[in-house]
């Protein structure tokens, strides 16, 4: 099939359409107070995905440092999920949706939604899948035996066993985000994480009529909580309060519509693979350390799964924002508003960043009272959490790249910080003896060369 409003005559009358309000805003209004108005709901978003990391660190450090440590397995591949749905596929259907309404065609957007929802379901349905039957394996490889091991596997069963919550629930936010609407979907988030708070540690420890089910009742606030709000989602997008309506049957699924998602999503979920896996190496190459290594360095670095939703709360408004601008050819404000969120971004970053390696004791102490422990990630917040302006630099341009529709030279860039982080961190550990200083500091620098690259790339769009 051709691709583009152009190979069809019924989206090509639709394209001088008049755009809603809040598809002119997006064209018209003053970039930065757009930027900040449209990102401020996300900040919600940011403090719900920090309740879900955060909250079910403290409820499962209570079990024992076997559960916590099981969990701390399985984790990276829940949170994949979560980033592939939110901003790699999840940022192409923002992005294409934003780019439709730009020029004109609100029934384009509308049957995007509709092959967005059909993606969802075909992704859970692998991601499940490859995990019930791999995840074992996976678990082993890492290092997980014993209690440690059957804990990862009580969690990952009921967490990524039921990851048609997780697609819809972001996939379905990202339909709404495209229309510029960042209200509604980062009510719906909080909502969702707000239940799993609630309901998870009454299903780890029991309550009442509830049994105690362990790590597996953490796997299962999730899946509840997060299916409740995937429902709130779809209604919301069946009502006619939405600017894209979700609709089925017609037309049937269409290749060219898939187009639009994948060439930008594939990379997006590559981009998504590369920063899980980047944690998954590195904490293997940290077990190597030692168990309290090991502990210690996955802890301090769950605070780049809260530097993450930060980024993506501002580079959600920067897909819209950017998307709606180049559909209707408006290619320097685009620009413009790429560097914007780029500098606004690394500075939100950073300041995390810097606060936590100023007084790590305040991370760590959230999660265990072992010295050792703390020690090592308070080590590695010291030495990389400065350095996270850059990342967050380099996230910011990744997201205006899925605005302009194409995000293959930022994946890119992201792979070379892999191949410099992780492998210096072999290097340090196996041929200069460097242990954990040398660790953190190759993942420093795998920070550094992230930003600088993606600044570069910005710099020659």
């Amino acid at each position: 099939m051709s691709d583009g409003i152009a190979s069809n005559p019924a989206l090509s009358s639709a394209a001088p359409a008049r755009p809603a309000a809040r598809t002119k805003m997006l064209l018209e209004a003053p970039i930065l107070p757009t930027l900040l108005r449209l990102s401020a709901p996300n900040v919600l978003n940011l403090a719900a995905i920090a309740g879900l990391i955060t909250f079910d660190g403290l409820f499962l450090g209570r079990l024992g440092p076997d559960a916590l440590a099981g969990v701390s397995l399985v984790f990276p591949f829940v949170m994949f999920v979560q980033h592939v749905a939110a901003s790699g596929v999840g940022g192409a259907v923002s992005s294409a949706i934003a780019r439709a309404l730009g020029a004109g065609a609100r029934e384009r957007a509308n049957d995007l939604a509709g092959h967005a929802f059909a993606l969802a379901l075909g992704m859970a349905l692998l991601i499940s899948g490859a995990m019930l039957a791999a995840g074992p394996l996976v678990y082993r490889a890492m290092g997980g035996r014993g209690a440690v091991l059957q804990s990862a596997l009580d969690y990952s069963s009921v967490a990524l066993g039921g990851a048609v919550s997780i697609c819809v629930l972001n996939i379905l936010a990202n339909v709404v985000r495209g229309t510029g609407n960042m209200a509604y979907p980062a009510a719906v988030l909080v909502a969702s994480v707000l239940g799993h708070v609630v309901l998870s540690p009454m299903l780890i420890f029991g309550w009442g009529p509830l049994p105690a089910l362990g790590p597996a009742g953490a796997g299962w606030g999730l899946v509840v909580s997060f299916g409740v709000g995937s429902a709130a989602l779809f209604f919301h997008l069946r009502s006619e309060r939405s600017v894209v309506r979700l609709r089925f049957g017609a037309p049937p699924l269409q290749w060219d519509l898939y187009k639009e998602f994948f060439r930008v999503g594939i990379p997006g979920m590559i981009n998504v693979g590369i920063n899980n896996l980047t944690v998954v190496v590195l904490t293997g190459v940290a077990g190597h350390l030692g168990r309290d290594a090991a502990i210690g360095y996955a802890m301090g670095a769950r605070l780049e799964y809260i530097v993450i939703p930060l980024a993506f709360g501002f580079g959600t408004a920067l897909v819209a924002m950017v998307g709606t601008n180049w559909g209707a050819k408006q290619e320097r404000r685009a620009r413009a508003i790429a560097w914007t969120g780029a500098a606004t971004v690394a500075a939100a970053c950073g300041a995390v960043g810097v606060f936590f390696a100023l007084f790590p004791s305040l991370w760590m102490g959230l999660f265990t009272r072992e010295a050792e422990v703390i020690r090592v990630g308070a080590l590695y917040l010291r030495i990389a959490g400065p350095m996270y302006a850059l990342s967050g630099l380099g996230m910011a341009v990744y997201f205006a790249m899925q605005g302009f529709g194409g995000v293959v030279p930022a994946v890119l860039a992201n792979a070379l910080r892999l191949v410099v982080a992780a492998g210096g961190a072999l290097a340090a550990l196996s041929w200069l003896d460097a242990g954990p200083f040398g660790v953190f500091a190759a993942i420093a620098c795998g920070f550094v060369l992230y930003g600088a690259v993606n600044a570069c790339l910005l710099a020659r769009r």
